[in-house]
């Protein structure tokens, strides 16, 4: 009877999940390669931070959302389609909602955090959050009608002044010129309050120029089909809204929570500094979902940026922890933040630097485009980008 190679089953196919499997896929293994699957109910990868610009139409979903099946071929990494429905940590198996059953001898927990829509009456029927390519998706429908309504305005409100708040709004005050009514609804009194003085002044003037009305210390009591309702200081408005978008927040989903794994009051996994959770060796977590924090003991941002990092050692990990190698210490790296400030602008901080406008803009894209997962898929994009003007000019 042929013995089973070990397997490593990913939960996720977001950056932590996704990057930590290439890097298992490139690493040397001296005895039998271990199976690795990787199981995520969407077909597609998304690269987040690039998902505005699908809003306006500056990037095709192939360049943002490429499949599963073009990342993953020729790397050995196995894709399974599928929800999962339970796992067994005591027997390390993970049912999935199909009625498949994967027994794993590591486990990475990858699978991200939701925008939790429960925080008003009404915003889990009438909002729409901003996290996958179904939400874009639904964004642009709405917009697709709207625009072509006899409206003389499409009013917008959205919810949360943080980076994603900040970075729809630009790009949708962009794309709908002057018959847009942007409205930016932020409970804290400041925009961007995590975010460096430089980043927050330039956003701050970005909107100004853009005209997107900004109310601070406000809280959002209710929201209908056709109207938002806002409490500044006790008084409430009632205004009406064509499309309201809830950036607001960050949960860990009800499945994680379910776990019989160690959490904090907030339901993330508790981990090791090593990414493995607490009392259980052979299970590692990352991302939203995971209270991480570094070798000196510093917690670290639920950012893209801190996820790709914490791949890389989840990657190594499992890699040694297999391999009889010593594990690794996560140590976690802030450089820097930068936002998109429309189609033509962005800003950014980090490594001494300071920049905004054009030129930060054309930098965002090149960081991005960096880290886009495979080499094949950098290219397939990169050429796309360098031959697009040209494309443009001849198609005028």
């Amino acid at each position: 009877m042929t013995q089973r190679s070990d397997r490593i089953c990913i939960l996720g196919g977001g950056f932590g999940g996704l990057y930590t499997a290439l890097r298992l896929s490139q690493l040397p293994w001296t005895d039998a390669k271990p199976e690795i699957v990787l199981v995520d109910q969407r077909d597609r990868f998304l690269f987040l931070p690039l998902l505005y610009e699908l809003v306006t139409g500056e990037l095709q979903t192939w360049e943002v959302a490429p499949p599963f099946s073009e990342l993953l071929a020729n790397t050995g990494i196995q894709f399974r389609q599928g929800a999962v429905a339970h796992i067994d940590v005591t027997a390390r198996q993970v049912q999935l909602q199909d009625g498949a059953t994967l027994d794993y001898d590591r486990l990475v927990l990858a699978l991200g955090g939701e925008t939790p829509l429960t925080m008003a009456p009404g915003v889990a029927e009438h909002a729409i959050p901003f996290r996958s390519i179904d939400d874009a998706y639904r964004l642009q429908e709405r917009l697709r009608i709207l625009e072509a309504s006899p409206a003389d305005r499409v009013r917008v409100a959205i919810v949360g002044a943080g980076y994603s708040g900040v970075e729809l709004a630009c790009k949708l005050a962009d794309r709908l010129g002057d018959r847009g009514r942007v409205r930016l609804v932020e409970l804290g009194d400041q925009i961007l309050r995590n975010s460096p003085s430089f980043n927050r002044d330039a956003a701050t003037k970005a909107l100004e120029k853009r005209g997107v009305w900004i109310d601070l210390e406000t809280q959002v009591t209710e929201v209908t089909a056709d109207s938002i309702s806002l409490d500044y200081r006790g008084k409430v408005d009632t205004l009406p809204v064509d499309i309201v978008m809830w950036t607001v927040g960050n949960k860990v989903p009800d499945f994680v929570k379910s776990l019989p794994l160690p959490q904090t009051e907030r339901g993330q996994l508790l981990v090791t500094p090593t990414l493995q959770v607490v009392d259980y060796p052979e299970i590692f977590a990352l991302g939203d979902l995971a209270e991480m924090k570094d070798a000196d003991g510093q917690k670290v941002p639920a950012t893209a940026q801190a996820a790709f990092q914490a791949a890389d050692y989840a990657g190594w990990n499992v890699w040694a922890s297999l391999s009889d190698r010593p594990l690794l210490p996560f140590l976690y790296q802030h450089l820097g933040e930068m936002l998109s400030l429309g189609t033509t602008e962005a800003t950014l901080t980090g490594l001494g630097v300071s920049l905004d406008g054009p030129a930060a803009h054309l930098f965002r894209r090149l960081a991005y485009l960096y880290r886009m997962p495979t080499f094949d898929h950098q290219i397939k994009v990169g050429l796309n980008w360098i031959t697009k003007p040209i494309r443009d000019l001849l198609a005028s």
